[in-house]
């Protein structure tokens, strides 16, 4: 039988590659061997036929004019874009040949593979590349920029990535979408919970500025920004008061109740209320509304910990059903990612023992702009795949700074001329996920779904894994683990004993059905966590030792010098990160890059809706346009998306970002940033 990818027309399954919890079922359909509509699978148990519109228009992008169809070769200066095309000869050749000097020059760690999961693959983003980079020797990154320091609270509280199925969430009667725009970044959770708003359920949104979730809420609740744990004590403090906890639940699934109800009282209403901006009786309120309803889910989200305490908030907001015992109810308890529920064979696939012994420097990938600028010795070639840092990095001004390096070798992998491609001194051009086999895992369902060519490569476009394995051959690697095909590569990733959950997931199965899900036990108690306990951990001894608070705690956020408007620069509804901000149809849909600002901000800088406004710290500056009102608190700017580089438009809000670290696993602080905002004609900078 021919494959999807060489028939012509016909309609076949696939799978979103984007990076979202919702990882939907796709139907593909093609016409004359190019793909006509894409819509989603209503087989899917999960996502049963519903997509964005970022997968929806997929095909214009992957048919997009401006896509790079065949190496290019850097003819001007770094960051013109000027290229001439290539033969891929040429382009591995050249690769090749420039790594060999630098290994017998300076070593194999002056090499830096710079990747994320622009295509959320496992192949594509961390199977034959994390292979040839152990073998190589190249210095070690840590990809941290986005879940990290929220994984780390969360497992300080409960052992490791697992939550509610949400498939039972749609028995919950009380959702708290909690620091996350879920219309526009999981989507299907926000249809669950409407569903479930029809029988009678409530919907909660606490967040810091009033979008798309907050607008459809019940009730929306406008909180200062890195001031979410102080909430979650306040909480606490009521329900205990109150006695709205659940002792029984406490006393035989927990460690540290007494010494929890104990630290509370200090996180009385008036005393939060101060710290977060939430009025002291809508604290209350919200408190028995929580304590009183159930089933009842908190769909904790990325954003909260993209500030300095960020790994601590979701640590203390995920000891909140553990108060309650919503643990115990079918569709209760709280949903952070469910990443450890399909785990996969990651030695098998990385293949870290080819480092033989070697132990390579690390470099954090949040800390780009100053490890090219300052590291000694220094990184003396990059190549990046799978994400676009100059603009998605923090401190961007200080990662093109870096890029503009003469002498760092820069090597781009993608489906377009990015704004960090255009640095680049090659650019190799990438395959979209329908021109690849791959599976993907779910971080939020419990499905694992295999993806096989629908449409030929585009041009001479290549997948990360064949790119890799002509490196390998080109740099005269001989080992079988650099030459294993996708399949291999998916067989050895899915053999597993360690998570029964998957034991009966294999290729063959993935082949025969396209989407399998885990065998979970239901519920998640009882049970032995893994936590140090064996218990939800209130109080930590581990936290303890690696010098935290035992006890979940507020801790104000860092300071930013003195400007005066807490600065988060969120997603917005048609991009995901960078991607599709290059994208007309997106662009048009997304109009402009905005600026949500308090009616009493604007007024003090004489700053009307609508009107073009500086936004600026020490670090860069954007022009962005004014939306003024009541979407966010005093004191506080929220800008939505990442937008393109485009003529002379100033809107890259990473560029003022810092690149500071958050408390835990190195994450990103993206939303723990200042800024002053002023009208673009007053150009004079406050002393």
């Amino acid at each position: 039988m021919n494959s999807a990818a060489t028939q012509p027309n016909g309609v076949f399954k696939s799978v979103c590659s984007l990076d979202c919890p919702d990882q939907c079922g796709l139907l593909v359909t093609k016409k004359d061997g190019k793909i006509v509509n894409i819509q989603g699978d209503p087989d899917h148990p999960v996502t049963s036929g519903n997509i964005c519109n970022k997968v929806r228009h997929m095909a214009e992008r992957i048919y997009d004019e401006k896509r790079v169809t065949v190496p290019l070769k850097r003819i001007g200066k770094k960051g013109e874009a000027a290229f001439a095309p290539i033969s891929w000869e040429e382009a591995i050749n050249t690769i090749s040949a420039r790594w060999k000097e630098l290994i017998a020059e300076e070593g194999a760690e002056s090499i830096l593979p710079y990747s994320f999961y622009g295509n959320m693959g496992k192949l594509a983003a961390e199977g034959m590349d994390r292979r040839f980079f152990h073998r190589l020797g190249a210095s070690h990154l840590e990809r941290t920029i986005c879940s990290k320091a929220g994984s780390e609270g969360y497992n300080y509280t409960m052992g490791e990535g697992a939550g509610t199925d949400p498939e039972e969430t749609i028995h919950a009667k009380l959702f708290i979408f909690w620091g996350i725009n879920a219309v526009s970044t999981n989507m299907h959770q926000v249809m669950i919970a409407q569903k479930a708003r029809k029988k009678g359920a409530k919907i909660v949104v606490i967040d810091v500025h009033k979008n798309q979730t907050g607008r459809l809420a019940d009730w929306f609740i406008p909180i200062r920004p890195g001031t979410d744990a102080a909430l979650a004590l306040g909480i606490m403090h009521v329900l205990f008061d109150e006695n709205l906890h659940d002792e029984a639940f406490l006393t035989e699934y927990t460690e540290g109740s007494d010494e929890l109800k104990a630290h509370v009282k200090h996180y009385d209403p008036e005393t939060v209320s101060a710290i977060t901006g939430v009025k002291a009786d809508d604290i209350r309120r919200l408190a028995r509304m929580y304590g009183e309803t159930s089933p009842s889910l908190i769909r904790i989200g990325n954003g909260i910990q993209h500030h300095d305490n960020g790994g601590m908030i979701v640590r203390t907001v995920a000891c909140l059903p553990a108060v309650t015992g919503q643990w115990l109810n079918t569709g209760g308890g709280a949903i952070k990612h469910n990443s450890a529920v399909l785990n996969y064979n990651r030695q098998a696939l990385q293949r870290p023992d080819l480092l033989y012994g070697r132990k390579p420097r690390s470099f954090n990938m949040n800390r780009l702009g100053s490890v090219l600028l300052e590291t000694k010795p220094p990184v003396r070639s990059l190549f990046i795949y799978g994400t676009n840092p100059a603009v998605v990095a923090p401190e961007a001004n200080k990662v093109r700074k870096g890029l503009l390096r003469e002498d760092l070798f820069t090597v781009v992998h993608d489906l377009f001329l990015t704004e960090t491609a255009k640095y680049a001194d090659i650019v190799l051009p990438a395959s979209s996920a329908f021109e690849n086999t791959d599976f993907y895992t779910s971080y939020w369902h419990h499905f694992i779904q295999l993806q096989k060519p629908v449409i030929e490569p585009y041009g001479d476009s290549k997948s990360n894994t064949e790119v890799f394995r002509l490196l390998a051959g080109a740099m005269g690697f001989t080992e079988q683990e650099l030459q294993d095909s996708d399949e291999e590569l998916i067989r050895q990733a899915l053999d597993f004993p360690d998570n029964p959950y998957i034991e009966d997931i294999d290729y063959e199965a993935l082949s025969r059905h396209s989407f399998m899900k885990a065998k979970r036990k239901k519920p998640l108690f009882p049970g032995k966590l893994k936590t140090p306990s064996g218990r939800i951990e209130l109080y930590s001894e581990k936290m303890k030792q690696d010098g935290y608070p035992a006890l979940p705690t507020h801790i104000p956020l860092e300071s930013d010098d003195d400007f005066p408007l807490l600065f988060v620069p969120g997603p917005n509804h048609n991009f995901l990160n960078s991607t599709f901000s290059n994208n007309e149809k997106h662009v048009k849909l997304e109009k402009a890059p905005k600026l949500f600002i308090h009616t009493e901000d604007a007024v003090r800088r004489n700053i009307e809706d609508g009107e073009t406004v500086r936004v600026w710290n020490h670090r860069g500056e954007c022009e962005l346009t004014a939306s003024v009102g009541e979407q966010v608190l005093p004191g506080v700017a929220v800008s939505q998306g990442l937008w393109a580089d485009m003529d002379d438009k100033k809107q890259l809000v990473n560029s003022l970002t810092p690149d500071r670290l958050a408390d835990m696993g190195g994450g990103a602080v993206f939303f723990s940033g200042k800024v002053q905002v002023e009208k673009l004609s007053n150009q004079n900078r406050p002393q």
